[in-house]
């Protein structure tokens, strides 16, 4: 799959919370970081995702923001 995205991680899937309405998917990813995404439950289903599976997290966003005091 080619993608415009050029933020794109190689991991494998540690776990997948199905909701109602939304997944948490965490993914881990180089240097023992994990990546968490809320996808919808239908994509997660669609997908198949499941722990252990290679995927690849594309971030294409305009602005990711984290504040603390």
């Amino acid at each position: 799959m080619r993608l415009s995205a050029r933020n794109q991680i190689i991991g494998t899937v540690r776990e997948v919370n199905l909701g109602g309405v939304m997944a948490k998917v965490s993914v881990d990813i180089a240097g023992g970081h994990t990546l968490v995404s809320t996808i919808t439950r239908d994509a997660a289903l669609d997908l198949k995702l499941a722990p252990g599976d290679d995927v690849t997290v594309v971030i294409k966003s305009t602005e990711v923001m984290i504040g603390k005091d």
